[in-house]
C-alpha cells in the first residue's frame, strides 16, 4: 500500500476569500492594520499562532492570542454560508473519489486547518470514510515540522519510500522533506511555482487531471532510490 497525503486549504479547497475576510476582522476589530491579501496568503498553511507571530510580529504575545480568537470568530460566522467563501478547485472531487477507489492507495489529509474545518469539509462533500488518517493544526506543531507526516505513516503502517505529500505552500513542500517522502507540489493554490521550486518540490503540476499519472510516476522513482 501506498499512502498520499492531501494539504487542505489552497490544495483541496480555495478558501482564500474566507481567510482574507476572516483576516481583515481580526486585524480591524482591535484598530490594527490588516495584511495585505498577498501578505495572508503567503501564510496559509501555518498554525493561526505561526501565521500571526509572521503577520503582526511586533505585537505582544497577548495581542497575537486575541487576533487568533477574532479571526476563528469571524471565520466561523462564514461557516453559516460557506458557498461564497470556499469551494473545491476544479477537478478535485473527481480525482480524489478515482484515487480512493484504487486499492493500492491510502489517503490521508494534513493541514493548518482545526479538526472541526476539516470535519465540515467532510460532512459537506459526503468524503466520510475517504481519509484513513487525519491530521490537524489542533494536534501537531505548525508545518513544516514533520509531526503530521510522521503520525499519518504510523497509523497508518506506511513507510516514507511509500508515501507523497501533495501541497499548494512551500510550508508542505518543507515538510514533506524534513519527513524524508515525497513532495509534490500544485500550482493552483497560493504559492507560486518558483517558490515550490525553491523549496524542493520533486515534481510540480498544474491541474488536478495531472495527479493521477503523476503519483505513479513518483512513487515508482521512490522506490527505485530507496
Amino acid at each position: 500500500m501506498k499512502l498520499v497525503i492531501f494539504d487542505c486549504d489552497g490544495t483541496i479547497v480555495d478558501s482564500q476569500a474566507g481567510i482574507v475576510l476572516s483576516m481583515n476582522h481580526a486585524f480591524k476589530s482591535l484598530h490594527m492594520t490588516p495584511p495585505t491579501r498577498a501578505q495572508t496568503l503567503s501564510v496559509v498553511g501555518l498554525s493561526l499562532p505561526e501565521a500571526f507571530s509572521v503577520l503582526a510580529p511586533e505585537a505582544e504575545y497577548e495581542t497575537r492570542r486575541e487576533l487568533v480568537e477574532r479571526y476563528k470568530n469571524a471565520f466561523r460566522e462564514l461557516d453559516h454560508d460557506p458557498s461564497e467563501t470556499e469551494g473545491l478547485f476544479p477537478y478535485c472531487k473527481d480525482i480524489i473519489g478515482q484515487l480512493a477507489g484504487r486499492d493500492d492507495l491510502i489517503l490521508g489529509i494534513a493541514t493548518g486547518k482545526s479538526r472541526r474545518g476539516v470535519d465540515r469539509l467532510i460532512e459537506a462533500e459526503g468524503w466520510q470514510g475517504i481519509f484513513t488518517t487525519i491530521q490537524t493544526a489542533d494536534e501537531h506543531p505548525s508545518k513544516p515540522h514533520p509531526s503530521m507526516i510522521h503520525q499519518a505513516m504510523l497509523e497508518t503502517g506506511i513507510g516514507a519510500t511509500k508515501t507523497i505529500m501533495v501541497g499548494d505552500t512551500t510550508y508542505d513542500v518543507e515538510m514533506a522533506r524534513a519527513a524524508n517522502v515525497g513532495a509534490l507540489g500544485v500550482t493552483w493554490g497560493y504559492h507560486h511555482r518558483d517558490e515550490l521550486e525553491e523549496a524542493g518540490a520533486h515534481v510540480i503540476i498544474d491541474d488536478y487531471t495531472a495527479m493521477p499519472h503523476t503519483l505513479d510516476a513518483m512513487f515508482d522513482d521512490l522506490s527505485q532510490t530507496s
